[in-house]
């Protein structure tokens, strides 16, 4: 047999193992990952150089191999990452699950990480999964072994480790913070998956909107874009007709997906014409006070993957320009809303957004302050406006008082409602009105208090 001949039975081989293996293990367990050039998005942490790259690359030196926290959403490569340090320097890989691992586990991967230091000169890395799930005793069974590098620990957990990790195990480590990938990272993992002897082994196509609709879906979670693309491609294979004798790919077609995903894809495009009409139909449904219009443009705009901090943005603005002070407590409630949804994201944020849309959609409507300011603004822009007034400049430097500034000023809290009658306007400005209060809402209580402090300033009403 020729050289040739053996690398062919090689590859033959080899292709067979992965058919065979296309029949058992999960797709995206197929194509975990095998080495950093086929790792997707966490180009920050993973740059040369980082602490997790040289753990990874098993880099020698004074600097010994660093313990490592990697907190993220699901789906970002945690368990990916735990399993190239351990390749890395041929270490010996142990993954404990902290949801049914207890003190005894790890105390038994100690000893036998000594016993493999001791006789075969190998370090262990040990993998926990879900790390914020171990008590503090549990996470206190790990100091000694981190502290004395008998172990590398790798141990992933999906909340916030100031809160859920003991702060001597935090101050042994190295944190790695991962981000959610990124529409490019998850199509390029769903075409890899497509292609590859581990994967669909290019059995299968896929068509561009049902791609689209996959990338959506996943919401930056390499795992859950695989998982759908599997369960589409059964749909797809069910779907051909019985005895099929053809060696072309099975098509996999948006309505495979959404029959795989029972998740109908929303016709929406986040940098097109339907970004803009669906958010202006949020804001003009708000506007029109139909509460459960607003709502279903919202549901679309969240269904399609819109950033919840532009839909918070929006209804902040909407709270301002279309309620105003006709409700003022609308801007107080999207104002809260955009900060809690910076903080807390999805799939919650949903409920705080909804909250907004309902109050800024039931609230009473004035644009008053809207059309106040641009109306005050158009005069600006005209050239009206004349001097400051002298009685109202700043006297609080020296000369001042010599230049004739706050000479008469009447302070406001020494009259006996707090209403000091002044000129306050330049004068070719003395008649100008521009805030035109409606009779709707807590704005009718203000058209009233209005209309008696222009009686108390000797002001008429008008408009330029």
């Amino acid at each position: 047999m020729t050289s040739d001949d053996l690398f062919g039975a090689a590859g033959a081989a080899e292709r067979e193992g992965y058919a065979a293996q296309r029949g058992s293990a999960p797709l995206a367990a197929r194509m975990r990952p095998r080495s950093l050039d086929e790792f997707r998005g966490q180009a920050d942490v993973l740059r040369p150089g980082s602490p997790l790259r040289r753990l990874i690359e098993g880099s020698g030196g004074s600097a010994g191999p660093l313990s490592a926290i990697i907190w993220g959403p699901p789906g970002t490569g945690k368990t990916t990452l735990a399993h190239l340090v351990a390749t890395a320097a041929e270490r010996r890989f142990v993954e404990l699950s902290a949801v049914t691992a207890g003190v005894k586990d790890v105390r038994a991967v100690m000893d036998a990480a000594v016993r493999d230091r001791d006789l075969y000169g190998r370090q262990t890395v040990l993998f926990l999964d879900e790390i914020h799930r171990f008590t503090k005793a549990q996470q206190d069974a790990l100091l000694p072994g981190v502290e004395n590098r008998t172990v590398i620990l790798v141990a992933a957990t999906t909340e916030n480790p100031s809160f859920s990790v003991i702060s001597p195990l935090l101050s042994r480590s190295v944190l790695v913070t991962l981000t959610s990938l990124s529409d490019k990272d998850i199509r390029e993992v769903v075409e890899s998956a497509l292609a590859d002897e581990r994967g669909l082994a290019g059995e299968y196509t896929l068509d561009e909107d049902a791609l689209e609709h996959l990338v959506r879906i996943a919401g930056g979670d390499a795992r859950r874009a695989l998982t759908s693309l599997e369960a589409a491609a059964g749909v797809a294979l069910d779907a051909e007709p019985a005895g099929r004798q053809t060696d072309d790919p099975v098509a996999i077609t948006l309505h495979h997906v959404e029959q795989a995903v029972a998740h109908a894809a929303v016709r929406y495009d986040r940098t097109g014409d339907q970004h803009y009409d669906v958010a202006s139909a949020l804001i003009k449904s708000m506007r029109g006070s139909d509460v459960n219009a607003a709502l279903h443009y919202l549901a679309r705009m969240l269904e399609a993957g819109e950033d919840p901090r532009f839909i918070a943005r929006r209804i902040v603005i909407a709270a301002s320009e279309d309620v105003g002070m006709a409700d003022p407590t609308a801007l107080q409630t999207a104002v809260a809303a955009m900060h809690a949804v910076a903080q807390i994201g999805m799939p919650e944020a949903r409920i705080i957004l909804a909250q907004a849309v309902v109050h800024n959609a039931l609230a009473p409507k004035s644009n008053a302050a809207y059309a106040g300011i641009n109306a005050a603004i158009a005069d600006v822009r005209a050239g009206h406006g004349g001097p400051v007034p002298a009685h109202l400049r700043g006297s609080g430097y020296a000369g001042a008082e010599r230049l004739g500034h706050g000479k008469g000023y009447v302070y406001s809290h020494d009259e006996p409602d707090a209403v000091a009658r002044q000129e306050y306007l330049p004068d070719d400005l003395a008649d100008a009105a521009y805030y035109h209060p409606t009779d709707r809402g807590f704005e009718e209580r203000l058209r009233a208090r209005l209309e008696w402090l222009e009686g108390r300033l000797g002001r008429r009403s008008g408009s330029r």
